[in-house]
């Protein structure tokens, strides 16, 4: 996973651009389980340049991994089954240890994938561009990347009592660049994400208008 790595130096560079401001986003801090991070001081990515800030980092709310979490608890205690139904009885005590120990193997990867997929589909907004992550495997992974004058609309969907409670959407970011469109999925606080990209965009266009584009 060499795109992303959480840097040793805290220390903060001084940029050109003035800061985005959301009174309402989170503090500047980051948790490494965390799925909502405004302006983070300790997160880089590889192809980050030298005056370039992370303003946003993202990935699926947290609670997105109850649903597989469960079947892994499922999955973890069926082994405990055995007890009162000897379904392997019919193997000798060795096979049935394997068999056992088999299925604690398959639950264990099945939990590593999860827990990777949710851990690695990563959304960074900076100063400059937007940055889609999408982790499909250990072998394969897909990012997608525009600049934020590029965007033209941005919206968000909210539906459902779950997503309400917990404040969680999806955010569709139209552009004109190469990737026509960039959805944020199931992410924490879409309003205040939506009001951070457009806050983004004007600051662009001001800089534009203004001749201090890099």
């Amino acid at each position: 996973m060499a795109d992303l790595y959480v840097a040793n130096d805290k220390s903060e560079k001084k940029v050109d651009k003035a800061q985005p401001v959301s009174h309402s986003a989170p503090g500047r801090w980051h948790n490494p389980l965390s799925s909502f991070c405004y302006m983070p001081n300790n997160v880089k990515f590889e192809t980050m340049e030298t005056n370039e800030r992370i303003v946003l980092f993202l990935r699926p709310h947290i609670i997105t991994n109850i649903p597989w979490i469960i079947i892994a608890v499922v999955l973890l205690l069926a082994p405990s089954v055995l007890d009162s139904f000897p379904l392997l009885a019919f193997l000798p005590d060795e096979f049935q240890l394997v068999a056992v120990l088999g299925w604690y193997l398959v639950s264990a990867a099945f939990i590593l994938e999860k827990f990777l997929t949710w851990f690695f589909n990563i959304y960074i907004m900076t100063d400059e561009r937007l940055i889609d992550i999408d982790f499909y495997n250990l072998i394969y992974r897909e990012i997608s990347e525009t600049k934020i004058d590029k965007i033209q609309d941005v919206t968000f969907k909210m539906g459902g009592a779950v997503r309400a409670i917990f404040n969680y959407g999806d955010v569709y970011i139209q552009t004109a660049g190469t990737v026509p469109n960039f959805d944020f999925m199931a992410v924490p606080n879409p309003n205040e994400v939506i009001k951070l990209i457009q806050q983004a965009r004007s600051q662009e266009e001001q800089e534009v208008k203004e001749g201090r584009v890099r």
